[in-house]
């Protein structure tokens, strides 16, 4: 397994991570994502484990806690082994105070994942949104103060827009405090928009990408093709996808996935394993979070490392799933000595 560093961080992470959001199936939100239960979910770690991937990727809102507490008990006794990765910030329980990145929600969150995660330490800790009615210097200090007591080793964004990234940055910059190492995007070849602002400033900040939803929640997959009837099995017909279908321009994806298949028959793998390696090649990516309902499906994923798709492969699937971007990036490429464009784009 390869390990990149994490940003400007002196963490290594493996380039593939496994998203536990299947585990406990706690609503019917989640239902849609998957109902692993303690025993299936140990396996899945295990055979993660074996492959090198030693990154966990949870939340405490994915079943209301009960994923944290899932994957807390399939690690069981190998908590120095591994690194865990969760976030705070969405709505979580009742009362007024129950959301956002305050200081009150926040050290009560990071608390609750704290006991049902059984750790005393959380290695990567994500604002899972960005929270516009809390001063960003409240937030960030609140999280260098959770970084000095030793509850939490590195701090993350997740979701953020370009500017509220910089400015945390910023911030954290001005007063000394810990900032933010990593950006976790939602970013695949059905949706490149992270490559218009977030990219270049990742670039320049150095902060490493960790994406989420890598096969655009299954439109990748490979059950979905052109003039034939969608799938009703899938995340996506049941609701429980994190990636509004409005967002994914058919036509541009049906492109995509033609070439994808083109691809996938000239390396002998599978469209998903191909989209998955597409992103393992692109600037500023440190780490994947791959899913999976069931072992099968985690073992394909797994297999979507050690190998690489060629330059002419990579050019091909680019052209296939380029879309025009939009102002003002449009207006910034009309010149491109003053706003290079990265080597992808040439």
């Amino acid at each position: 397994m390869e390990y990149r560093q994490l940003g400007a961080s002196g963490l290594k992470v493996p380039v593939l991570g496994f998203g536990t959001a299947t585990f406990g199936g706690g609503n019917e939100f989640f239902k849609a994502w998957g109902s692993t239960r303690e025993e299936e979910a140990t396996r899945m770690v295990n055979l993660c484990m074996d492959a090198g991937v030693n990154l966990f990727d949870t939340a405490d809102v994915y079943s209301d806690g009960l994923s944290e507490e899932i994957l807390g008990k399939a690690i069981g006794g190998r908590r120095d082994k591994v690194l865990i990765s969760t976030k705070g910030t969405f709505p979580f329980g009742e009362g007024a105070n129950n959301q956002g990145s305050s200081r009150h929600h926040l050290t009560k969150q990071v608390e609750g994942s704290l006991k049902r995660l059984n750790t005393d330490y959380i290695d990567i800790y994500h604002m899972h949104g960005f929270d516009g009615n809390t001063p960003v210097e409240e937030t960030l200090r609140t999280l260098d103060d959770l970084v000095q007591s030793g509850k939490i080793r590195y701090i993350a964004a997740s979701n953020f827009s370009g500017w509220h990234l910089m400015k945390s940055l910023a911030v954290s910059e001005k007063y000394g405090w810990s900032r933010y190492v990593a950006h976790q995007v939602y970013y695949s070849l059905a949706n490149r928009e992270y490559e218009w602002e977030l990219m270049p400033l990742a670039t320049d900040q150095k902060v490493g990408g960790i994406i989420w939803s890598p096969l655009a929640a299954g439109w990748l997959g490979g059950k979905y093709r052109r003039d034939k009837p969608k799938p009703k099995d899938t995340r996506i017909a049941k609701g429980g996808s994190p990636v509004p279908e409005a967002v994914v321009k058919e036509e541009v994806l049906y492109n995509t996935i033609d070439a994808m298949d083109e691809v996938a028959a000239e390396t002998g793998k599978t469209v998903a394993q191909v989209a998955l390696n597409w992103l393992l090649q692109r600037p500023t990516v440190s780490s994947i979070i791959i899913g999976a309902r069931n072992e099968e499906q985690l073992k394909q994923n797994l297999d979507s490392v050690g190998w690489n798709l060629s330059t002419e492969q990579v050019k091909k699937l680019d052209a296939a799933s380029e879309v025009p971007p939009v102002y003002p990036y449009w207006h910034q490429r009309q010149n491109t000595s003053l706003n290079p464009l990265p080597d992808f784009y040439k």
